[in-house]
Protein backbone atom coordinates (compact mmCIF):
# COMPACT_ATOMS: atom_id res chain seq x y z
CA UNK A 1 0.00 0.00 0.00
CA UNK A 2 1.23 3.09 -1.05
CA UNK A 3 2.35 5.69 1.56
CA UNK A 4 -0.52 8.11 2.93
CA UNK A 5 -0.09 11.35 1.19
CA UNK A 6 -0.07 13.23 4.37
CA UNK A 7 3.23 11.89 5.46
CA UNK A 8 5.17 13.90 2.76
CA UNK A 9 4.74 16.32 5.98
CA UNK A 10 6.16 14.30 8.60
CA UNK A 11 8.26 14.87 11.80
CA UNK A 12 11.82 14.62 10.61
CA UNK A 13 11.16 17.35 7.70
CA UNK A 14 10.04 19.68 10.50
CA UNK A 15 13.23 19.14 12.38
CA UNK A 16 15.48 19.34 9.81
CA UNK A 17 13.63 22.97 9.07
CA UNK A 18 14.22 24.02 12.39
CA UNK A 19 18.07 22.85 12.05
CA UNK A 20 18.35 25.26 8.65
CA UNK A 21 16.13 27.94 10.01
CA UNK A 22 18.34 28.10 13.34
CA UNK A 23 21.57 28.25 11.51
CA UNK A 24 21.33 31.44 9.41
CA UNK A 25 19.76 33.02 13.05
CA UNK A 26 19.96 31.38 16.34
CA UNK A 27 19.61 34.13 18.20
CA UNK A 28 16.28 35.21 17.16
CA UNK A 29 14.45 31.31 16.10
CA UNK A 30 13.77 28.85 18.99
CA UNK A 31 14.30 25.85 16.81
CA UNK A 32 13.23 23.60 20.23
CA UNK A 33 9.96 25.76 20.73
CA UNK A 34 9.06 25.53 16.90
CA UNK A 35 9.38 21.70 17.03
CA UNK A 36 7.25 21.43 19.79
CA UNK A 37 4.66 23.24 18.53
CA UNK A 38 4.73 21.93 15.24
CA UNK A 39 5.01 18.26 16.18
CA UNK A 40 2.12 18.30 18.73
CA UNK A 41 0.08 15.91 17.63
CA UNK A 42 1.02 15.93 13.76
CA UNK A 43 0.77 12.18 13.47
CA UNK A 44 -3.39 12.42 13.69
CA UNK A 45 -3.65 15.38 11.34
CA UNK A 46 -4.44 15.07 7.83
CA UNK A 47 -1.99 17.22 4.78
CA UNK A 48 -3.53 20.53 4.54
CA UNK A 49 -4.19 20.86 8.97
CA UNK A 50 -0.27 19.79 9.40
CA UNK A 51 0.58 22.43 7.43
CA UNK A 52 -1.34 25.31 8.98
CA UNK A 53 0.05 23.77 12.32
CA UNK A 54 3.28 24.28 11.02
CA UNK A 55 2.63 27.89 9.58
CA UNK A 56 0.97 28.51 12.85
CA UNK A 57 4.40 27.45 14.36
CA UNK A 58 6.20 29.56 12.32
CA UNK A 59 4.67 32.45 13.32
CA UNK A 60 5.03 31.84 16.36
CA UNK A 61 8.86 31.24 16.52
CA UNK A 62 10.61 33.60 13.63
CA UNK A 63 11.62 37.07 14.30
CA UNK A 64 8.40 39.66 14.32
CA UNK A 65 9.84 41.75 11.76
CA UNK A 66 8.51 40.29 8.68
CA UNK A 67 11.67 41.80 6.58
CA UNK A 68 13.88 39.94 9.28
CA UNK A 69 11.69 36.96 9.08
CA UNK A 70 11.42 36.59 5.13
CA UNK A 71 15.72 37.39 4.58
CA UNK A 72 15.97 34.34 6.98
CA UNK A 73 13.72 32.19 5.10
CA UNK A 74 15.71 33.00 2.08
CA UNK A 75 18.86 32.60 3.30
CA UNK A 76 17.62 28.85 4.48
CA UNK A 77 16.26 27.55 0.97
CA UNK A 78 18.56 25.69 -1.56
CA UNK A 79 19.29 26.33 -4.61
CA UNK A 80 16.74 27.51 -7.19
CA UNK A 81 15.45 24.40 -9.11
CA UNK A 82 15.82 23.94 -12.48
CA UNK A 83 13.83 21.29 -13.86
CA UNK A 84 10.08 22.34 -14.96
CA UNK A 85 8.91 18.93 -12.49
CA UNK A 86 11.07 19.86 -9.55
CA UNK A 87 12.34 15.92 -9.38
CA UNK A 88 11.85 14.60 -6.60
CA UNK A 89 10.70 17.27 -3.14
CA UNK A 90 11.70 15.19 -0.42
CA UNK A 91 15.13 15.62 1.64
CA UNK A 92 16.87 19.10 2.74
CA UNK A 93 20.14 18.30 2.34
CA UNK A 94 21.03 21.82 0.33
CA UNK A 95 18.56 24.15 1.92
CA UNK A 96 14.61 24.60 2.56
CA UNK A 97 12.69 23.16 -1.02
CA UNK A 98 9.79 20.92 -1.65
CA UNK A 99 6.45 19.81 0.85
CA UNK A 100 7.99 22.20 3.68
CA UNK A 101 7.59 25.15 1.91
CA UNK A 102 4.28 24.56 1.73
CA UNK A 103 3.90 25.71 5.16
CA UNK A 104 6.56 28.14 4.79
CA UNK A 105 4.33 30.14 2.46
CA UNK A 106 1.45 29.86 4.60
CA UNK A 107 3.09 31.57 6.96
CA UNK A 108 4.26 34.32 4.47
CA UNK A 109 0.39 34.71 3.36
CA UNK A 110 -0.32 35.41 7.38
CA UNK A 111 2.67 37.23 8.67
CA UNK A 112 3.52 39.39 5.60
CA UNK A 113 -0.37 40.43 4.41
CA UNK A 114 0.83 43.53 5.66
CA UNK A 115 3.83 43.97 3.79
CA UNK A 116 2.66 42.36 0.19
CA UNK A 117 5.79 43.69 -1.59
CA UNK A 118 8.65 42.19 0.63
CA UNK A 119 6.08 39.37 1.38
CA UNK A 120 5.65 39.12 -2.86
CA UNK A 121 9.04 38.83 -3.18
CA UNK A 122 9.55 35.97 -0.67
CA UNK A 123 7.15 34.15 -2.61
CA UNK A 124 8.80 34.48 -5.97
CA UNK A 125 12.13 33.19 -4.27
CA UNK A 126 9.79 30.05 -3.08
CA UNK A 127 8.28 29.20 -5.94
CA UNK A 128 11.30 28.25 -7.67
CA UNK A 129 11.54 25.59 -4.83
CA UNK A 130 8.28 24.24 -4.31
CA UNK A 131 5.20 26.33 -5.53
CA UNK A 132 3.95 29.40 -3.82
CA UNK A 133 0.23 29.05 -5.37
CA UNK A 134 -2.09 28.61 -2.17
CA UNK A 135 0.00 31.62 -0.83
CA UNK A 136 -0.15 34.26 -3.22
CA UNK A 137 -3.76 33.92 -3.66
CA UNK A 138 -4.64 36.48 -0.28
CA UNK A 139 -2.26 39.13 -1.86
CA UNK A 140 -4.64 39.19 -4.75
CA UNK A 141 -7.59 39.47 -3.04
CA UNK A 142 -6.30 41.79 -0.04
CA UNK A 143 -3.91 44.01 -2.19
CA UNK A 144 -4.60 43.87 -6.03
CA UNK A 145 -3.31 47.24 -6.97
CA UNK A 146 0.45 45.51 -6.07
CA UNK A 147 -0.57 41.75 -6.76
CA UNK A 148 -1.88 42.40 -10.84
CA UNK A 149 0.98 44.43 -11.75
CA UNK A 150 3.85 42.23 -9.99
CA UNK A 151 2.27 39.24 -11.38
CA UNK A 152 2.09 41.01 -15.08
CA UNK A 153 6.11 41.47 -14.16
CA UNK A 154 6.66 37.79 -13.76
CA UNK A 155 4.63 36.60 -17.35
CA UNK A 156 8.45 37.75 -18.78
CA UNK A 157 10.45 36.07 -15.39
CA UNK A 158 13.26 34.23 -16.20
CA UNK A 159 12.21 31.08 -14.11
CA UNK A 160 9.32 28.78 -15.73
CA UNK A 161 8.31 28.42 -11.87
CA UNK A 162 7.94 32.19 -11.40
CA UNK A 163 5.92 32.25 -15.00
CA UNK A 164 3.79 29.43 -13.97
CA UNK A 165 2.69 31.26 -10.84
CA UNK A 166 1.28 34.40 -12.44
CA UNK A 167 -0.80 31.52 -13.71
CA UNK A 168 -1.80 29.17 -11.52
CA UNK A 169 -1.52 31.27 -8.64
CA UNK A 170 -4.80 33.50 -10.46
CA UNK A 171 -7.00 30.44 -11.19
CA UNK A 172 -10.47 31.11 -9.96
CA UNK A 173 -11.29 28.11 -8.44
CA UNK A 174 -7.59 26.30 -7.58
CA UNK A 175 -7.86 22.78 -6.05
CA UNK A 176 -6.85 22.94 -2.71
CA UNK A 177 -6.55 27.13 -2.44
CA UNK A 178 -8.30 30.30 -1.48
CA UNK A 179 -11.49 30.86 -4.31
CA UNK A 180 -10.49 33.79 -5.30
CA UNK A 181 -14.78 34.84 -5.72
CA UNK A 182 -14.07 38.34 -7.33
CA UNK A 183 -12.34 36.38 -10.22
CA UNK A 184 -15.33 33.65 -10.39
CA UNK A 185 -17.40 37.01 -11.18
CA UNK A 186 -15.45 38.39 -13.37
CA UNK A 187 -12.23 36.98 -14.75
CA UNK A 188 -10.74 39.77 -16.98
CA UNK A 189 -7.72 40.55 -14.87
CA UNK A 190 -5.93 37.38 -15.78
CA UNK A 191 -6.59 37.30 -19.35
CA UNK A 192 -3.74 39.83 -20.27
CA UNK A 193 -1.74 37.02 -18.54
CA UNK A 194 -3.16 34.18 -20.06
CA UNK A 195 -2.26 36.41 -23.75
CA UNK A 196 1.26 36.61 -22.13
CA UNK A 197 1.79 32.98 -21.30
CA UNK A 198 -0.15 30.83 -23.62
CA UNK A 199 2.70 30.84 -26.11
CA UNK A 200 5.48 30.33 -23.30
CA UNK A 201 8.37 27.78 -23.92
CA UNK A 202 7.52 26.07 -21.18
CA UNK A 203 4.73 23.09 -21.59
CA UNK A 204 4.92 23.19 -17.65
CA UNK A 205 3.99 26.87 -18.07
CA UNK A 206 1.04 26.28 -20.91
CA UNK A 207 -0.68 23.51 -19.15
CA UNK A 208 -1.65 25.93 -16.16
CA UNK A 209 -2.95 28.62 -18.69
CA UNK A 210 -4.99 25.63 -20.27
CA UNK A 211 -5.90 24.97 -16.56
CA UNK A 212 -6.90 28.27 -15.91
CA UNK A 213 -8.58 28.51 -18.79
CA UNK A 214 -10.73 25.80 -17.87
CA UNK A 215 -11.57 27.37 -14.50
CA UNK A 216 -12.75 30.02 -16.31
CA UNK A 217 -15.02 27.77 -18.54
CA UNK A 218 -17.07 26.48 -15.81
CA UNK A 219 -18.62 30.20 -14.91
CA UNK A 220 -18.13 31.76 -17.97
CA UNK A 221 -18.38 29.14 -20.78
CA UNK A 222 -19.08 31.52 -23.83
CA UNK A 223 -16.01 33.53 -23.08
CA UNK A 224 -13.56 30.68 -22.97
CA UNK A 225 -15.43 29.53 -26.32
CA UNK A 226 -14.89 33.19 -27.47
CA UNK A 227 -11.32 32.70 -26.60
CA UNK A 228 -10.60 29.40 -28.23
CA UNK A 229 -12.46 30.22 -31.55
CA UNK A 230 -9.92 33.43 -31.87
CA UNK A 231 -6.98 31.99 -30.87
CA UNK A 232 -6.83 28.85 -33.06
CA UNK A 233 -6.48 30.78 -35.79
CA UNK A 234 -3.08 29.83 -37.15
CA UNK A 235 -2.21 28.48 -34.14
CA UNK A 236 0.81 26.27 -34.05
CA UNK A 237 1.10 22.55 -32.26
CA UNK A 238 1.87 23.36 -28.91
CA UNK A 239 -0.93 26.18 -28.82
CA UNK A 240 -3.46 23.82 -30.13
CA UNK A 241 -2.76 21.17 -27.45
CA UNK A 242 -2.98 24.22 -25.05
CA UNK A 243 -6.56 24.96 -26.16
CA UNK A 244 -7.90 21.30 -26.21
CA UNK A 245 -6.99 21.08 -23.24
CA UNK A 246 -8.87 24.21 -21.99
CA UNK A 247 -11.36 23.07 -24.10
CA UNK A 248 -12.36 19.40 -21.93
CA UNK A 249 -14.82 20.61 -19.41
CA UNK A 250 -17.02 22.24 -21.97
CA UNK A 251 -16.59 19.46 -24.64
CA UNK A 252 -17.36 16.95 -22.35
CA UNK A 253 -20.34 18.83 -21.38
CA UNK A 254 -21.47 18.67 -25.01
CA UNK A 255 -21.17 22.56 -25.72
CA UNK A 256 -21.89 22.86 -28.82
CA UNK A 257 -20.17 26.43 -30.02
CA UNK A 258 -17.29 24.60 -28.54
CA UNK A 259 -17.55 21.20 -30.07
CA UNK A 260 -18.18 23.47 -33.91
CA UNK A 261 -14.77 24.80 -33.06
CA UNK A 262 -13.19 21.06 -33.09
CA UNK A 263 -14.79 20.34 -35.95
CA UNK A 264 -16.93 17.17 -33.79
CA UNK A 265 -20.66 19.45 -33.80
CA UNK A 266 -22.52 17.54 -36.21
CA UNK A 267 -24.62 14.31 -34.58
CA UNK A 268 -23.56 10.86 -35.70
CA UNK A 269 -24.77 9.47 -38.20
CA UNK A 270 -25.52 5.77 -37.91
CA UNK A 271 -25.77 3.83 -34.83
CA UNK A 272 -24.06 3.27 -31.54
CA UNK A 273 -24.62 0.00 -29.48
CA UNK A 274 -22.88 -0.19 -25.62
CA UNK A 275 -22.85 -3.62 -23.80
CA UNK A 276 -20.80 -3.68 -20.48
CA UNK A 277 -19.11 -6.87 -18.95
CA UNK A 278 -21.33 -7.59 -16.15
CA UNK A 279 -24.95 -6.46 -15.01
CA UNK A 280 -23.32 -6.54 -11.73
CA UNK A 281 -20.26 -5.75 -9.55
CA UNK A 282 -19.04 -4.90 -6.10
CA UNK A 283 -17.65 -1.43 -5.01
CA UNK A 284 -13.75 -1.64 -5.66
CA UNK A 285 -14.22 -3.74 -8.87
CA UNK A 286 -14.62 -2.82 -12.54
CA UNK A 287 -16.56 -2.42 -14.86
CA UNK A 288 -15.71 -3.07 -18.96
CA UNK A 289 -17.51 -0.95 -21.66
CA UNK A 290 -17.59 -1.97 -25.29
CA UNK A 291 -19.33 0.24 -27.72
CA UNK A 292 -19.91 -0.58 -31.49
CA UNK A 293 -20.08 2.64 -33.93
CA UNK A 294 -21.65 1.97 -37.28
CA UNK A 295 -21.75 4.95 -39.98
CA UNK A 296 -24.70 5.12 -42.64
CA UNK A 297 -22.99 8.26 -44.32
CA UNK A 298 -20.96 8.34 -47.16
CA UNK A 299 -17.74 10.38 -45.56
CA UNK A 300 -15.47 9.84 -42.74
CA UNK A 301 -17.07 11.89 -39.41
CA UNK A 302 -14.70 13.02 -37.28
CA UNK A 303 -16.15 12.08 -33.64
CA UNK A 304 -15.18 12.78 -29.99
CA UNK A 305 -16.75 10.27 -27.53
CA UNK A 306 -17.24 9.96 -24.07
CA UNK A 307 -19.41 8.55 -20.93
CA UNK A 308 -20.87 9.20 -18.42
CA UNK A 309 -21.46 7.39 -15.28
CA UNK A 310 -24.35 8.68 -13.12
CA UNK A 311 -23.40 7.81 -9.28
CA UNK A 312 -25.42 6.69 -6.41
CA UNK A 313 -25.10 8.97 -4.09
CA UNK A 314 -25.78 8.35 -0.44
CA UNK A 315 -29.43 10.25 -0.46
CA UNK A 316 -29.91 7.60 -3.98
CA UNK A 317 -30.07 10.05 -6.08
CA UNK A 318 -27.77 10.35 -9.51
CA UNK A 319 -25.27 12.18 -10.00
CA UNK A 320 -23.84 12.20 -13.48
CA UNK A 321 -19.66 12.50 -13.63
CA UNK A 322 -18.24 12.62 -17.20
CA UNK A 323 -15.21 10.43 -18.20
CA UNK A 324 -12.77 11.21 -21.39
CA UNK A 325 -13.36 8.37 -23.75
CA UNK A 326 -12.13 8.63 -27.23
CA UNK A 327 -11.10 11.02 -30.39
CA UNK A 328 -11.41 8.75 -34.18
CA UNK A 329 -12.50 9.33 -37.22
CA UNK A 330 -15.47 6.42 -38.94
CA UNK A 331 -14.59 5.55 -42.19
CA UNK A 332 -17.61 6.02 -44.40
CA UNK A 333 -19.89 3.53 -44.36
CA UNK A 334 -17.65 1.78 -41.49
CA UNK A 335 -17.80 -0.14 -38.13
CA UNK A 336 -15.46 0.79 -34.85
CA UNK A 337 -15.47 -1.15 -32.15
CA UNK A 338 -14.15 0.92 -28.91
CA UNK A 339 -13.47 -0.54 -25.35
CA UNK A 340 -12.96 0.74 -21.72
CA UNK A 341 -12.15 -0.50 -18.50
CA UNK A 342 -13.79 2.09 -15.68
CA UNK A 343 -12.87 1.46 -12.42
CA UNK A 344 -15.37 1.52 -9.07
CA UNK A 345 -12.67 1.57 -6.39
CA UNK A 346 -13.21 4.57 -4.49
CA UNK A 347 -10.30 7.38 -4.73
CA UNK A 348 -9.66 10.34 -1.89
CA UNK A 349 -12.15 12.63 -4.05
CA UNK A 350 -14.93 10.48 -5.05
CA UNK A 351 -16.84 7.77 -2.59
CA UNK A 352 -19.74 5.11 -4.77
CA UNK A 353 -22.73 3.97 -2.52
CA UNK A 354 -24.91 0.45 -4.14
CA UNK A 355 -26.96 0.79 -6.31
CA UNK A 356 -28.35 1.02 -9.95
CA UNK A 357 -25.93 3.11 -12.28
CA UNK A 358 -26.63 4.31 -15.71
CA UNK A 359 -23.48 4.63 -18.27
CA UNK A 360 -24.28 6.70 -21.11
CA UNK A 361 -22.11 7.27 -24.04
CA UNK A 362 -22.03 10.74 -25.84
CA UNK A 363 -20.96 11.35 -29.40
CA UNK A 364 -20.51 14.84 -30.24
CA UNK A 365 -21.96 16.11 -27.41
CA UNK A 366 -25.22 13.79 -27.99
CA UNK A 367 -26.41 10.83 -25.71
CA UNK A 368 -26.44 7.84 -28.42
CA UNK A 369 -26.60 4.89 -26.28
CA UNK A 370 -27.01 3.88 -22.29
CA UNK A 371 -26.66 0.77 -20.42
CA UNK A 372 -26.86 -0.06 -16.42
CA UNK A 373 -25.36 -2.21 -13.80
CA UNK A 374 -26.13 -3.20 -9.99
CA UNK A 375 -23.06 -1.74 -8.24
CA UNK A 376 -23.36 -4.00 -4.91
CA UNK A 377 -21.37 -3.09 -1.35
CA UNK A 378 -17.78 -4.00 -1.51
CA UNK A 379 -16.83 -7.60 -0.46
CA UNK A 380 -16.06 -9.01 2.51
Amino acid sequence: MAEPFKNLLNAALVRDSALLLARQAPDHFDARHFEALALSGLEALEMKARSMQIAVALQATLPADFERAAGLIEASLAPAEADPGMGDLRGLQRGLRGWILWPVGEYIARAGLAHPERALAALHALTQRFTAEFAIRPFIVEHPTVAWPTLQRWCSDDSPHVRRLASEGSRPRLPWGLQLKGLIADPSPTLPLLRALQDDPSEYVRRSVANHLNDIAKDHPALVCDWIGTHLTDAGAERRALLRHASRTLIKAGHAPMLKHWGVGTPLRGTAALSLSARGLSIGEHVGLTLVLRSTAARAQALAVDYAVHHVKADGSRSPKVFKGWSLELPARGEVTLTKRHSMKPVTTRRYFAGTHTVAVQVNGRVVAEAAFELRAAKG
